[in-house]
């Protein structure tokens, strides 16, 4: 493990970062790895987001797809679909941005020691999830069976697959990768991510379960977790709204009674299951 030191950040006032890697992973998404352009490093938790500035153009949440902790450096992984995430997604090394955070909650990683962990990811929800993945791994005998589960529109659109390979090789982890339309050369599972829950041992009693990835996957996937016997309090989902302050004063990322932003986005699903399936929220 690199040598981090770590300090408070004021949450209201971007601090200038440098892009040291730009890293194209899909058509349009890229990873950026960032580095402080003076001072220390900021603590972030698996889980957690960071408000990326465009000098010029604006602000997006952005989530944080791997962490110094991890020895890969602080990394963001953004999809080239609006005016700020497109200006990021075409930053060049040594560039400037501005870094205001982290905000949010976490991964119950804690609280799942000694426990089964069920992680269930949906194309880039597998972003947010890979610090979760590897902080697991680096410390495996604290934790009882792990199991991944990764879905993809296609094989072309394989988030992080080098690192998936790495993972399906370890003995200690089960992982089952799934694709909803497939090639002539593909030799995987075809089908929706959550059809794989059916296909995995956990213990449902003693296990938690992190998901990620689109709405509607989450939703049925929380649905499949269910009826196989795990309880809505150990069944954990990061949830996506517009996000402008990051600190629960705009209202702009407002799910029921709770902010997205302060609240989340990781929620318990016993937390915010009446209001899940409420498409109009």
């Amino acid at each position: 493990m690199p040598d981090v030191r770590f300090a408070p950040a004021d949450l209201l006032v971007p601090t200038p970062y440098r892009v040291v890697e730009r890293v194209r992973e899909l058509d349009d998404v890229t990873t950026l790895r960032l580095e402080p352009r003076g001072g220390e490093r900021t603590r972030v938790n698996p889980g957690q987001f960071n408000m990326l500035y465009a000098f010029g153009i604006g602000e997006a949440a952005i989530s944080v797809s791997a962490a110094w902790e991890t020895g890969r450096g602080l990394s963001h992984t953004i999809r080239d679909v609006g005016m700020v995430s497109h200006a990021l997604s075409h930053m060049e090394e040594g560039a400037e941005v501005g870094l205001r955070g982290p905000f949010g909650s976490g991964w119950p990683l804690d609280r799942a020691e000694g426990r089964d962990i069920v992680i269930v990811a949906g194309g880039l929800g597998l972003a947010p999830l890979r610090p979760a993945i590897e902080a697991v791994l680096a410390r495996r005998e604290r934790y009882g069976r792990v199991t991944v589960l990764i879905g993809f529109r296609s094989p072309k659109d394989i988030l992080f697959p080098r690192q998936i390979r790495d993972w399906r090789e370890r003995p200690d982890v089960e992982l089952h990768a799934t694709v909803d339309h497939s090639a002539a050369d593909w030799r995987g599972h075809v089908g929706v991510v959550p059809t794989l829950i059916q296909r995995t041992a956990f213990d449902p009693e003693n296990c938690l379960a992190f998901v990620c990835g689109p709405e509607i996957m989450m939703r049925f996937s929380a649905q499949a977790l269910l009826g196989a016997g795990v309880s809505p309090a150990r069944i954990h989902l990061s949830m996506e709204r517009n996000m402008k302050c990051a600190i629960g004063h705009c209202g702009r990322c407002q799910f029921g009674p709770h902010f997205v932003c302060k609240d989340g986005p990781v929620f318990p699903l016993e937390l915010i299951a009446p209001i899940l399936s409420v498409r109009e929220i």
